[in-house]
Order: structure tokens, then C-alpha cells, then sequence
């Protein structure tokens, strides 16, 4: 018998040296040509593939990527991952947060407090006005109206007396038991001097009034005087000392200053005399 022929390997190719390749380098080379990367894995399931797959599969995985993802379009198949999770639901409705009750039940509690406010004013406006109050001063054994906007001082700014009022401001009053006289105008001089020397200072003191006086049950004296001052700054200021007695009781001595002095202040101390009970 013949024997088949064996077919001949082409002869050597030249190499990059210049010499020539083996057969088992040309081999090589066409199992490289033929070889696809990456293989292609069997065994991955669907779940596991990219998902779109792609129309076409590009030479390389890296040029087809973009950023960001696109966003799957209603009507689009879902991707492996919405098996998984679930499709997309709608967000729920939004109900108004705490801040906008806590806000609405403030605004009400507001409303609500300006027209109770607005009802206490008018009650108050239609209420008869109170009696002027009085300062009681068992100590000297009187009692004596304080004029509006006055206040009762707790301790008197002059050691002895025992009760004091006045504005807060320009005009005091003060109050004291005194020992019996026999004359109540020189006691009355005496004591006007004394107290000007202490409270008033004056560059100029004269005498604006030196009177007998009654006040309810009691007589006595009273003197008024008025300090000057050369420099601007201190304005003229007024002093009026009372000496009553009478009425079974001990006597008792009133001083009362005011500074400036105008006719509304003095117009208040003799309020504040004359109410002497």
C-alpha cells in the first residue's frame, strides 16, 4: 500500500533577529490569536451578568462605561437587582412636621392671651379709681395721704424720724414723735434753722412762710424757707417744717423738701400736711 503523504510544515518564518520562528513559536502565536478575553464563564447566571447586557460586545469593557449611570426609562425591562429589592413605590405624603403644630398652637395661645389682655384694660378703665393710699405711723401717732405717684420710704434718709414718703425724685416727707412745747412757734424756728443747715446748704436762705396752722384736731406753727445757689448746677430749693400739738397726743414734727422748687411740689406737701389725721 501507499502511503498518505504527510503534509510539510510551511518552512521556518524569519524572526525579529533575523533568523527564523519554530513551529512551536507559530503555534503559539495562532492559539493567541485565537484565544477571547476575558473567557466567557458558564456557570455565571443572569443574576450575576451586567445589566443592560449590551447590544454589541465592545472590544474594550472600559471605553463603554459612563458616568453617571444612565437611569433605566419607564418601560425598560428591570434589571436582576429589582428581583431582589423590588421595583421603586412612591414616597408617602407629607404630613406637617411638629415645629408646624407646636408654631400653630403658639400662635392661638397668643391670640388668645392679647384678647383676655385687651378685656382686663377695659375692666380696669371701667373700675372706680382707688382711694389715695395713706401711710400709717403708730410710732408718731398719725396717719397721712400719699400723693399720686408717690411712694412710701422704708427708712427716712434723716435718723429720728419715723416715717417717710415722697416722689422717688425731688420732694420727701418726713415724720416724728416730738416732746411737748410751750412755745411752738420758737420751736418751730428752731427746728427750720437746724434742718436747714443740714438738707438745704444754701448760699441765700430766706423765710416764705411763718404761720400758725390747723390740722384737724391739732394746732401748731409752721415755717417755709427757700435756698439759693450762686453756682448753676444746684436749682433753688424748698423747706417747710411743721410743729403740731393738740388733740390728747404727743406732739409731732413734720419736715418736708423739695428740690427744684416749683409750685406743683409744694402743692403736694401741703396735701400731705393737711391730711394729717
Amino acid at each position: 500500500m501507499h502511503e498518505r503523504p504527510r503534509r510539510s510544515d510551511p518552512p521556518d518564518e524569519p524572526g525579529r533577529g533575523g533568523g527564523r520562528r519554530s513551529r512551536r513559536a507559530r503555534r503559539a502565536a495562532r492559539a493567541a490569536e485565537d484565544q477571547v478575553w476575558p473567557p466567557t464563564d458558564p456557570d455565571l447566571d443572569d443574576e450575576r451578568r451586567p445589566w443592560p447586557p449590551p447590544e454589541e460586545e465592545p472590544s474594550d469593557a472600559r471605553s463603554s462605561l459612563t458616568w453617571p449611570p444612565r437611569i433605566p426609562e419607564p418601560g425598560d425591562d428591570l434589571p436582576p437587582s429589582a428581583r431582589w429589592y423590588g421595583t421603586p413605590i412612591a414616597p408617602p405624603e407629607r404630613r406637617p412636621g411638629r415645629l408646624r403644630r407646636v408654631l400653630l398652637v403658639l400662635l392661638t395661645l397668643a391670640a388668645g392671651a392679647g384678647v383676655i389682655a385687651v378685656v382686663a384694660v377695659l375692666s380696669l378703665r371701667a373700675l372706680p379709681s382707688p382711694p389715695p393710699e395713706r401711710v400709717d405711723d403708730p410710732v408718731a401717732g398719725v396717719s397721712y395721704p400719699l400723693p399720686e405717684r408717690w411712694l412710701t420710704g422704708t427708712v427716712p434718709p434723716v435718723t429720728e424720724f419715723t416715717s417717710a414718703a415722697g416722689d422717688g425724685v425731688n420732694t420727701t416727707v418726713m415724720v416724728m414723735p416730738a416732746e411737748p412745747a410751750n412755745d411752738a412757734r420758737a420751736t418751730t424756728t428752731e427746728l427750720s434753722d437746724l434742718y436747714a443747715r443740714l438738707l438745704l446748704h444754701g448760699d441765700e436762705v430766706k423765710v416764705v412762710d411763718d404761720t400758725e396752722i390747723t390740722v384737724g384736731a391739732r394746732t401748731g406753727h409752721t415755717r417755709a424757707l427757700r435756698a439759693e445757689y450762686l453756682d448753676v448746677v444746684n436749682r433753688p430749693a424748698y423747706l417747710r417744717v411743721v410743729f403740731l400739738t393738740g388733740a390728747g397726743k404727743r406732739p409731732v414734727v413734720v419736715v418736708a423738701m423739695t428740690q427744684p422748687d416749683d409750685p406743683v411740689s409744694r402743692a403736694e406737701i401741703d396735701t400731705v400736711i393737711a391730711g394729717l389725721r
